[in-house]
C-alpha cells in the first residue's frame, strides 16, 4: 500500500522499479562486505551493519528522487538507474576482486603484486588475473540488469544478437577498465600508506568509472536501442 501511494507521486517509477532498487541495494550491501574487510579491517565489525542498512534504504530513496526530477528532466530517469546498477556492478567487480585477493593471500601466500611472468622490464602480476575474473562476473550480472530493467527490454526476440552486441561493447569496456586499472596500479605509488590490496581496490574503482562511462554509451546506442 505504501509503495502504491509513492508510485502516484513519483513520475515514471513503478512498484517493479522500487523492488528492483531494493534488490540492487541488498546486493550492493553484501558485495561491499569483502571490500570493507580489506579497506578498513579494524573497523569492519562496527561498519558492516551500517553498510547493509544504508544500501537497503538509499537506492529506493534515490529512485524516488530521480523519478520526481525526471518529470522536469526526462533523461535523468534512465541515467539514475544506470548509475545505481553501475554502482552494483562496480561493487560486484571490486567485491569479487577483494574476495579472490584475500583467499589467495591467506591460503596460498600469493599477493596481488606477485609476478606471474616477466617480459623484459614488464611484470604481469596475479592482480591482472584477479581483476579479469572479477570483471567477467560483474559483466554477466550487468547484462540482465541492463536488459530487463535499465533499458526495459523484456522481449526475447533478438536476444542472441543483443548478447553478442552486449559482449562486444563489454569487451571494449573490459579493455578500457583493465587498461586504466593496471596502468594506475603499476605506474602510481600507493597513496596514503595503502598496502597493495587496498591500492588495488582504489585503482579498480577508477577503472570501473572509465569502463562504465563507455558501457552506458555503447549499450544505449548499439545494444538496447529502440
Amino acid at each position: 500500500m505504501m509503495i502504491q501511494n509513492i508510485e502516484s507521486l513519483a513520475g515514471p517509477a513503478t512498484k517493479y522499479d522500487y523492488e528492483a532498487s531494493i534488490a540492487a541495494g541488498v546486493l550492493i550491501g553484501l558485495f561491499s562486505l569483502p571490500i570493507l574487510s580489506t579497506a578498513v579491517p579494524n573497523l569492519f565489525g562496527t561498519v558492516w551493519p551500517l553498510s547493509i542498512i544504508f544500501f537497503l534504504v538509499a537506492p529506493p530513496i534515490g529512485i524516488f528522487i530521480a523519478s520526481k526530477l525526471s518529470r522536469v528532466f526526462p533523461f535523468i530517469w534512465q541515467i539514475a538507474k544506470f548509475v545505481l546498477i553501475g554502482g552494483l556492478n562496480a561493487l560486484v567487480d571490486i567485491g569479487v576482486l577483494a574476495a579472490i585477493q584475500s583467499l589467495f593471500q591467506s591460503s596460498y601466500g600469493i599477493g596481488p603484486d606477485t609476478a606471474i611472468i616477466v617480459v623484459g622490464s614488464v611484470a604481469v602480476s596475479f592482480y591482472v588475473v584477479y581483476k579479469a575474473i572479477s570483471f567477467l562476473v560483474a559483466n554477466f550480472n550487468s547484462f540482465f540488469w541492463n536488459k530487463y530493467w535499465i533499458f526495459a527490454d523484456k522481449t526475447t526476440k533478438g536476444s542472441r544478437e543483443e548478447f553478442i552486441q552486449f559482449l562486444i561493447v563489454s569487451i571494449v569496456g573490459f579493455l578500457i577498465n583493465i587498461f586504466f586499472t593496471a596502468f594506475i596500479f603499476t605506474a602510481v605509488t600507493p597513496l596514503g600508506g595503502m598496502n597493495h590490496q587496498q591500492w588495488g581496490l582504489l585503482c579498480a574503482a577508477f577503472g570501473g568509472i572509465a569502463g562504465m562511462t563507455w558501457n552506458f554509451v555503447g549499450y544505449k546506442l548499439f545494444v538496447f536501442k529502440k
